[in-house]
């Protein structure tokens, strides 16, 4: 069953509200890299204590880098199992 335009506006409204923020998750990443708290906002929380424990060595620093280039795919995941979830729910109180 498929939902309307109006649900489908609804349901990425509410995307745009629930997501992460970009500017956050980067400040994050920026101020909090030894916590890594970017991944913990970002619902990661077993590769941010990974992330934290291989700090202890070389690995973590790259890592770190290389996470300034997956952030914005990081929110779009997350961005898309919200509207997976609203759809569902969508679908689920037409039918």
């Amino acid at each position: 069953m498929s939902i309307s335009t109006q649900d489908q506006i609804l349901i990425e409204t509410r995307v745009a509200n629930e997501a992460p923020s970009v500017a956050i998750a980067y400040l994050l990443w920026l101020f909090l890299w030894f916590l890594s708290g970017h991944r913990f906002y970002l619902g990661r929380p077993g590769t941010a204590i990974l992330q934290i424990l291989s700090f202890f060595i070389i690995i973590g620093f790259v890592w770190w880098i290389i996470d300034a280039f997956l952030i914005p795919g990081m929110i779009r995941e997350k961005q898309n199992e919200i509207r997976g979830r609203l759809t569902a729910q969508m679908a689920g109180s037409r039918g």
